[in-house]
């Protein structure tokens, strides 16, 4: 157990990782929110493709999926369920931030969470998720995403770069001797 000098150190640099991951939620959540609100309301009155580059359109589609649109077909007990599961996992990210001692980490954190919150207020109020960023190449449209997406899955690969490359990667997990995949 460390002792109370030690504590206080981690115990700082943790309260001022969680003050960063939350402020990187938040904004992240606010770009999303204003992104939306202002391809709803501004942008696509009325509905219509937006040919921006010879590789991105904006064009609105309402995901009532997941990830590319997968499980959209759940109906309202789907929805809820899509609306639940991204809150519970946020509620974990959230400990998880509370624990992070490098920035990377609570970078990483704050991404996935002020994305995935971004996403579950689009459903509680349209029962969808509105995207909007379309790019393509030579006649293929990749899937259609939104500022929200496009967070998670930075959080998600940096999360990714940091168990790969982290400090931490090569340590042992729990009861683990470290060096199995070695």
């Amino acid at each position: 157990m460390p002792s109370a000098v030690e504590a206080g150190p981690v115990a700082a640099v943790r309260g001022r990782l969680l003050r960063f991951g939350l402020i990187v939620a938040a904004a992240v959540l606010v770009a999303a929110q204003i992104s939306k609100w202002v391809i709803l309301e501004k942008v696509m009155q009325p509905p219509r493709v937006i040919e921006v580059t010879s590789f991105f359109n904006l064009r609105m589609a309402w995901n009532t999926g997941v990830s590319f649109g997968m499980f959209g077909d759940g109906g309202d007990v789907g929805r809820w369920v899509l609306t639940v599961f991204p809150l519970a996992i946020t509620a974990f990210l959230l400990n998880w931030l509370r624990q992070a001692e490098r920035r990377i980490l609570a970078l990483a954190l704050g991404l996935v969470i002020g994305g995935a919150i971004g996403n579950v207020i689009d459903r509680v109020r349209f029962g969808a998720v509105a995207d909007f960023l379309d790019f393509h190449l030579f006649g293929w449209h990749f899937w259609t995403f939104n500022v929200a997406d496009s967070a998670i899955s930075i959080g998600v690969a940096l999360l990714l770069y940091d168990s790969v490359f982290g400090p931490d990667s090569g340590k042992a997990p729990p009861g683990g001797t470290g060096g199995e995949n070695q």
